[in-house]
């Protein structure tokens, strides 16, 4: 495993997508998406995979926020 990661956001502005792009390609709406990007609800695995197969980078190099539910708070 790698110590680099970059942000959701930045892996998705790196593949030249808008959200609505990126989130369209996946079935899922642009709020949803903008949403995992911005740490207010978490991302599934499978939807996190999709995202990385469509933005062409190693799962192992993008950064997801972890919710902590109970505190309402987002670790990185």
């Amino acid at each position: 495993m790698n110590d680099f990661k970059i942000s959701m956001k930045a892996a998705r502005v790196n593949s030249e997508l808008t959200a609505k792009q990126a989130a369209q390609s996946i079935g899922r709406t642009e709020k949803t998406l903008l949403n995992w990007e911005n740490a207010v609800t978490p991302v599934n695995a499978h939807d996190f995979y999709k995202l990385c197969d469509l933005y062409k980078i190693d799962p192992d190099y993008v950064a997801v926020p972890i919710v902590n539910t109970k505190n309402n708070i987002f670790l990185q």
